[in-house]
């Protein structure tokens, strides 16, 4: 700047002298640039300008003055802006000055910016001015500011779907809710242009929606017959109106009506006996159709209450059971088979079948009485009582099963087990022995099985003053235990009956309350009847039986198992019950409760199990999210057909026919009866051809018979004919011997029984030991013996091995008084010694033998016959002539008139008793034609027809005569 040359006033020559030392002293940078703390900032991706909130300016007291215009100065340039510095790394913007003495700066965009790789920035800027004088020295900055640049986006990109096309399956019939979503994003960093605000089907005429999030569900009900396959187009918007660049197919499939339940279950199934476990569902799967499952429980049964007592059990007795599930001795069988030593059942209807164990029905109008001394008396020792029972819903009297009560006299109660309005009842009275006090006298237990007409086991372990009741291998406690005194003291012997109470009705006073009954005769009588089944009554007495004992009495031989896999044991849980006829399953996976039932099997560890069918059914419950049923699965139903065993067959062999001499039989020892038994078991089965065969029609399969192990429940000896005299012979076997094999001996005048479950050889080695003994042969010639086994009590049963023991007895040739059956001097004689003849018929040739000749009654009973024949052809042609005579002279009664005053006339009697037994003739005629004497009767009346058809017209008019007129020839002599 100029000004124009004058001479100033000496005034303004001061002044500006003045300002010029004032300017000089302002020269001095003495203060820092000052810039806000924090600056926001906002910019397009697709633009380079920052809009700052606040603005950027900076602030400086070291502001420059400017000079009057009259005046030629210059501007210091102390407290002017000269720029901005960013601090950061890979900082996208710049700081401009716009303004140096305003300091007011902007924010730009060194580079385009894209808000999808990073929507924020925050760096630093600080501001310095220019310094002082002309070199700039003496800068000052400002202290650092944070600047927040936010970049907003710009709706660049589209929608695109996630997948290139969708597809889903559907049912017909059936309104979905949700068929399936189909989806797709957008690229825009931003919430307003990322989101997809809808969906469209572009498709038209379709029977389905979608919804703002991509749900698809169908209009209307789908039609498989109509359309199989609907093929959709679907686009997207996003919420800045841009279309999906692509739209997407989508493919939904009818598939026709769903029918939940499961599916692969073949409705029959073989077992083969001894072939171990069969599989019974191995390709089974459940169909859900489709449906979101959470969980899935299925009971699976296996009915097998028409099978024995409710399963497929041991059929051996019940005691010998006992003892093979290790029960001590002291048991008694109330319910035997009927058998001679076994009578009193002898009269109760039975199921009559050995395929499973013997029952016993009891129709309201039986019982039967116990043997005496078959239970040991007294109960003031513990004793057990179990029994099998079948009872369903009956009247509201007492239904006795076991009673034992006075035999005359009074009505007491000494312990009865009854049912009653379907709860079982056990009475113990204390005996007259006991303290006079209170104690637990009845006790009742309110069961549903007593009524529901289904086999229970019940076991009731006694052990006064307490009674504990096990049913099916579970305890029951007793809801109401009454009290009482003992009973009053008398000397009444007592009778145990099944079925019933034995009480006298004379009238006498009763320490029980007794429902009047029909009687049964006289004074005493049965009462209290039961209806319904048992089986397997039985007492123990001096102990209790215990749980191991009782679940093996109950124990089933076949059921259900499973035999679950490692990687779905845990997600899967598995329930049976006691007798493994039922399981439960329970699990929330499709997949690994599939898997588990395919592993289910069915197990029968008999070796001769009870043919027939076994029912099998699956109920299942399937729960949704919402833990309510969603879907019905009807029940499943299918069977198990287990074959008929191989029945194996039982021989006995051995020695049949042997004698020994008499002094063998009367020695201490005896003669043993079976000392070369054996006891061997087969079964046959049928043997395929070959292969090259197979084709040919002319091969035949083949049976082979193979031997086998099993064990034999009873042994048999009986004697045939005349009963063991009890005073000199019986059949001996040594005890101990018996018992060290586990088995059981009794023995009476009809023979001997060796009872219990063991192994043939056993049975070989004792019935080795079976001798018998007589000590007074003089009369004796032979014994005959029958030798039966059997097994599975009576199911199946060997064939009669009969043995006959001749005695061989001895005399003194001297004794002969017959010359001619002395031997001849000439011919030494031979001492015949007792020989043994054993597995050959006897052959007794020796002179002195008592022994009669088989020949010599063969020849005697021949000869009477002859003689017989001969005496009856004769007195037939005697009757047939008289016959004829009488006919003849009847038609000439008035040609002769005879002077018969002197004649003594009789009737002859064998008239009417030819006539009479002419037709009893006739009768056995028949009957020895069956026997071939057919031919000499036939001859006999040929004759007697040729007599009569040679007789001459004389001879007849003679005979006339002769019939008319019969002399009384008694006096006559021939």
């Amino acid at each position: 700047m100029h000004f124009r040359r004058s001479k100033p006033p000496a005034s303004v020559v001061g002044l500006v002298l003045a300002l010029i030392c004032a300017v000089d002293a302002a020269k001095v940078n003495k203060h820092k640039p000052w810039i806000e703390t924090t600056y926001h900032g906002i910019v397009t991706e697709n633009d380079d300008k920052v809009l700052l909130d606040p603005p950027l300016i900076v602030l400086d007291k070291d502001a420059p003055l400017r000079y009057a215009e009259s005046f030629e100065v210059t501007v210091t340039k102390e407290g002017e802006i000269c720029g901005f510095r960013v601090h950061g790394q890979d900082v996208p913007f710049e700081v401009v000055l716009v303004n140096r003495s305003t300091g007011e700066g902007t924010i730009r965009a060194k580079e385009r910016l894209d808000c999808e790789l990073q929507k924020e920035h925050t760096f630093t800027i600080q501001a310095y001015d220019c310094g002082e004088g002309p070199d700039g020295s003496n800068i000052k900055k400002s202290h650092k500011a944070t600047v927040h640049i936010q970049v907003n986006d710009v709706n660049e990109y589209s929608p695109a779907f996630k997948e290139k096309s969708y597809k889903a399956t559907v049912i017909e019939g059936k309104t979905y809710d949700s068929i399936l979503k189909v989806e797709a994003v957008d690229a825009d960093c931003s919430f307003q242009f990322s989101q997809i605000c809808s969906y469209e089907i572009i498709t038209p005429d379709v029977p389905f929606t979608i919804d703002k999030d991509g749900y698809i569900k169908n209009t209307e009900k789908l039609n498989y017959s109509k359309e199989r396959v609907y093929k959709l187009m679907v686009t997207a918007y996003d919420c800045g109106k841009n279309r999906a660049s692509e739209d997407v197919l989508v493919k939904i499939n009818i598939k026709p009506t769903c029918k939940p339940g499961w599916q692969g279950l073949s409705k029959r199934m073989e077992y083969e006996p001894g072939t171990g476990s069969l599989a019974l569902f191995p390709s089974m799967h459940l169909e859900t159709c489709e449906e979101p499952i959470t969980s899935i429980q299925a009971k699976v049964e296996l009915e097998t209450n028409h099978i024995g007592k409710g399963c497929d059990r041991d059929t051996y007795s019940e005691k010998s059971l006992h003892r093979l599930c290790g029960a001590g001795p002291g048991t008694a069988e109330l319910l035997p088979a009927p058998s001679g030593a076994s009578h009193w059942t002898a009269g109760l209807p039975t199921d009559n079948g050995h395929d499973s164990d013997q029952v016993f029905e009891f129709n309201g109008t039986q019982a039967v009485k116990v043997p005496d001394g078959l239970v040991a008396p007294g109960q003031d020792q513990p004793f057990t009582i179990s029994v099998w029972m079948r009872h369903g819903p009956g009247a509201r009297d007492k239904e006795t099963i076991l009673c034992n009560s006075d035999k005359t006299e009074m009505n007491r109660h000494h312990y009865s087990l009854y049912v009653h309005n379907c709860r079982l009842v056990f009475l113990l009275r204390q005996e007259p022995a006991e303290p006079e006090s209170y104690k637990p006298a009845e006790f009742h237990w309110k069961l549903d099985q007593v009524c529901d007409k289904e086999w229970h086991h019940y076991v009731l372990n006694v052990e006064s003053p307490s009674a504990t009741l096990y049913v099916d291998g579970v305890t029951y406690e007793p809801f109401l235990v009454t009290e009482d005194y003992p009973l009053h003291s008398a000397k009444i012997e007592t009778q145990l009956t099944i079925g019933a109470c034995w009480q006298d009705d004379s009238g006498h006073d009763s320490d029980n309350e007794t429902d009047p009954d029909t009687l049964t005769g006289g004074s005493m009588r049965m009462s209290q009847f039961f209806h319904g089944s048992l089986a397997g009554l039985m007492i123990r007495s001096g102990k209790l039986e215990n749980k191991k004992v009782i679940d093996c009495l109950y124990t089933c031989k076949e059921g259900l198992d499973v035999q679950l896999p490692e990687e779905v044991a845990a997600s899967v849980k598995v329930q049976f019950s006691p007798n493994q006829s039922s399981m439960t399953l329970e699990g929330d996976d499709i997949e690994s409760f599939d898997k588990v039932m395919q592993h289910i099997s069915y197990l029968n560890s008999r070796q001769f199990p009870t043919p027939g069918i076994r029912n099998l059914r699956i109920s299942t419950t399937v729960k949704c999210f919402n833990e309510e049923p969603c879907i019905t699965v009807p029940d499943a139903e299918s069977h198990v057909m287990v074959l008929q065993p191989d029945e194996p067959k039982i021989s006995l062999s051995g020695i049949d026919h042997f004698a020994r001499s008499a002094a063998e039989f009367e020695a201490a020892e005896g003669v043993g009866l079976f000392p070369e038994l054996r006891i061997v078991s087969t079964i046959s089965r049928e043997v395929e051809p070959e292969a090259e065969g197979e084709d040919d029609p002319t091969v035949q399969e083949s049976m082979v018979s193979e031997e086998i192990m099993h064990n034999l429940d009873t042994c048999e000896v009986a004697v045939v004919g005349q009963e063991l005299d009890a005073n000199h012979e019986s059949l001996q076997l040594d005890l101990e011997q018996v018992q060290q094999r586990g088995l059981e001996m009794s023995s009476s005048n009809l023979g001997m029984i060796i009872t219990g479950v063991n192994t043939m050889a056993n049975y070989e080695q004792v019935l080795h030991l079976i001798r018998y003994r007589n000590w007074h042969t003089e009369a004796l010639f032979d014994r005959k013996f029958r030798l039966v086994c059997s097994e599975l009590n009576g199911r199946y049963i060997s064939n009669d091995f009969k043995v006959e023991v001749n005695v061989i007895h001895t005399t003194n040739p001297m004794e002969h008084i017959n010359n001619a059956m002395v031997q001849p001097q000439f011919i030494n004689p031979v001492q015949h010694s007792s020989v043994d003849l054993s597995g050959h018929n006897l052959v007794n040739t020796h002179q002195a033998s008592v022994v009669p000749s088989a020949a010599t009654i063969v020849i005697v009973v021949c000869v009477s016959f002859l003689v017989f024949m001969i005496v009856l052809g004769v007195f037939r042609i005697r009757a047939a002539h008289q016959r004829s005579l009488r006919d003849q002279e009847s038609g000439k009664e008035s040609e002769m008139d005879w002077d018969d005053s002197a004649l003594t006339i009789t009737v002859n009697p064998m008239e009417t008793y030819e006539d009479q037994h002419s037709s009893e003739e006739e009768e056995e005629e028949e009957e020895e034609s069956e026997d071939g004497d057919e031919d000499d009767i036939t001859s006999a009346e040929s004759e007697s027809s040729e007599d009569e058809e040679d007789v001459g017209p004389e001879e007849q008019q003679a005979a006339s005569r002769q019939q008319q007129l019969e002399w009384d020839d008694s006096t006559l002599t021939y």
